[in-house]
């Protein structure tokens, strides 16, 4: 099979987040592009599989991506980059969102979410189109065949566009290496996070090793690893890229679960209090029960897992933040970044690709989606 097409090599310019997300997009649209071609003869169940990987990938804020090229920019010491280095840098940097949008599609199937960003979730998706068809056999397991295998195409898609992003084989194999290392992660964490739901408990300690393995290290600390071992990173600065990143992904992460449970629908595109509705056991979770008083403890953890109605939501929310529990991940989130942004202080890396890092360590801790 012959490599993606690249999009046209371009020069991004270091500081316009905005023109690399353009870029990024560009990148991931010409890796549909290339497999709709692949897969044309499979005929109109193959458009609208394509269909759904297009939507999963339109837009987004590609932290992940940014991560992943400041991380290169850090270790090559921050000087611009050539078209044709730049072009192979974003098809890296997109192989990243295409791990995350395989993430996405299989974390929505295994917490039975309705929604992301605003649409069906793709295995609510496939089972409406099913209905609608008036197939034979059941929808809902076929919304959740073709997500698992949507979900997988994406993983593939994933590891092929970094392999083939146009850098030499020699400056690629020791990005696979952290990119397998990252994949390995991410799915033992989620293992663990089905483990912890169905067991239906979890403490601080265990909810954070959830959150480490399950995001924190693939959102951030990864995605950093990734660019700077394609700019031959060694031992120390790949440490000393995990001293900023794995604080911050851990930050990032607690932010999520906060607005999880608190966000605002028609922001996060995600109905009030999800988490609690999926019964999630975030840290945020683990410590209102530790803290609150008994009785109220005892109605949380009866409720989650459950559908809601708004008021029942308003109640548990009322709940965690009367337990202390909002503040302490809100202290702990503080904490999480402060000691990040001290270690990329100590770094050994230039002005330029510092002070970027600094700038997404603000938007990874303070968004609001």
């Amino acid at each position: 099979m012959s490599a993606s097409p690249a999009p046209s090599p371009q020069a991004v310019p270091a500081d316009d987040a905005d023109a690399f997300r353009a870029a990024v997009q560009a990148a991931l649209d010409a890796v549909v592009d290339h497999q709709a071609t692949v897969l044309a003869p499979l005929g109109p169940d193959a458009e609208r599989l394509l269909a759904e990987i297009r939507a999963l990938l339109a837009g987004g804020k590609r932290l992940r991506a940014l991560f992943c090229r400041w991380g290169h920019l850090a270790v090559a010491g921050g000087r611009p980059l050539d078209d044709a280095h730049e072009a192979a840098l974003v098809r890296a940097c997109a192989a990243l969102e295409l791990l995350h949008a395989s993430a996405l599609v299989h974390d929505d199937l295994m917490d039975a979410s309705d929604t992301r960003r605003g649409r069906p979730s793709t295995h609510r998706g496939f089972e409406a189109q099913h209905a609608a068809s008036d197939w034979t056999g059941d929808p809902a397991q076929y919304g959740a065949a073709a997500a698992i295998l949507t979900g997988d195409l994406l993983l593939a898609w994933a590891d092929e566009s970094l392999r083939r992003c146009g850098l030499p084989p020699a400056e690629v194999a020791p990005a696979l290496e952290v990119f397998d290392a990252c994949r390995t992660e991410v799915i033992a964490g989620q293992f663990l996070d089905v483990s912890v739901q169905a067991r239906g408990r979890a403490d601080v300690a265990t909810a954070m090793t959830v959150l480490r393995y399950k995001s924190a290290k693939y959102s951030i600390e990864r995605p950093l690893h990734v660019g700077a071992a394609l700019a031959g990173a060694d031992a120390g600065e790949l440490e000393a890229l995990s001293a900023y990143g794995l604080p911050l992904g851990e930050a990032f992460q607690l932010r999520d679960d906060v607005l999880g449970v608190f966000g605002d629908p028609a922001v996060t595109g995600k109905p009030a209090g999800d988490d609690l509705v999926e019964g999630k056991r975030t840290v945020l979770v683990a410590l209102a029960l530790e803290h609150a008083a008994p009785a109220e403890a005892a109605e949380l953890d009866a409720a989650l897992g459950r559908p809601l109605a708004p008021a029942e939501v308003e109640r548990l929310r009322a709940i965690i933040e009367g337990s202390g529990a909002l503040a302490r991940v809100e202290a702990l989130i503080a904490d999480l970044t402060a000691r990040a942004l001290a270690a990329l202080e100590d770094a050994p890396i230039a002005a330029r690709p510092r002070e970027a890092l600094r700038a997404l360590a603000e938007a990874a801790t303070r968004r609001q989606v």
